[in-house]
């Protein structure tokens, strides 16, 4: 068990919430009950995960994408009610990470997805509101794209849209989860890495074809899944608390 004031305290100095620009109110969103003996994490805040963690026994979720925005109508009321309603009503704590969870060097989820295919950080990538979010690395060996693939979708159940117009091996990987935009695109194309790896879609297909550049859409929630899986082991570790993950996929 712990006091949820010692776990918001860690997750803060440890993600380095306070370092971000970000459009998410990162930390802690909802205060609940005191005592913690379990904590759940999910991708998402709402009405589902909130349920799955209220039913696992939880006393607090961490989530990759909060329930408080910046520009977004933060009134107790409506659909924002029957979601607060739910917190408030079972003393669930709900706590939120976005860019500072992409970012970190160790179970952040871009350092996360380079782990997982077997790459070594090499430097920072992914520029977003003035700092980089994302990571670049270095395979051991050249990997063909087929088989980095097929191991982002039996270990992320993703399914992953690929643009194979790089070389058919590779070395050298950007790796930004989630959704990069155009902009971040672009930065992995000058850059000259070899492989790109990001979530959601864009339509790209001729300027990768052109360019040569190997690009890997894993899905935006199957790529924000790995931060926090690495995140739940290193709470487990630090408190006397149970730990649970939630994956409700979304297909997106």
């Amino acid at each position: 068990m712990a006091k949820i004031g010692r776990i918001t305290a860690f997750l803060d100095e440890y993600l380095k919430t306070s370092e971000f620009k970000d459009h998410s109110w990162n930390g802690l969103q909802f205060e609940g009950g005191q005592e913690v003996r379990k904590v759940a994490f999910a991708v998402d805040a709402g009405v589902d995960s909130f349920n799955a963690a209220i039913e696992a026994g939880a006393q607090m979720l961490v989530v990759h994408h909060g329930h408080f925005w910046k520009g977004a109508d933060p009134s107790y009321s409506s659909w924002s009610k029957k979601r607060l309603d739910i917190l408030h009503e079972h003393s669930l704590s709900l706590y939120a990470s976005h860019l500072p969870l992409d970012h970190h060097p160790v179970v952040g989820n871009n350092a996360q997805l380079l782990k997982l295919i077997g790459a070594k950080v090499t430097g920072e990538f992914g520029t977003y509101g003035g700092r980089s979010i994302g990571w670049k690395g270095k395979l051991a060996r050249r990997v063909a794209v087929s088989d980095i693939a097929s191991l982002l979708e039996r270990e992320l159940g993703a399914r992953c849209t690929v643009l194979p117009f790089g070389p058919e091996k590779v070395s050298t990987v950007s790796a930004l989860s989630g959704g990069g935009g155009y902009e971040i695109f672009f930065e992995a194309l000058n850059s000259g890495v070899d492989l790109y790896i990001t979530g959601d879609s864009i339509e790209v297909y001729h300027t990768a074809k052109d360019a040569g550049l190997n690009v890997i859409f894993a899905g935006h929630h199957a790529t924000e899944t790995v931060g926090l899986l690495a995140l739940k082991k290193v709470v487990a570790g630090r408190f006397k608390v149970e730990t649970v993950f939630i994956d409700l996929p979304t297909g997106l």
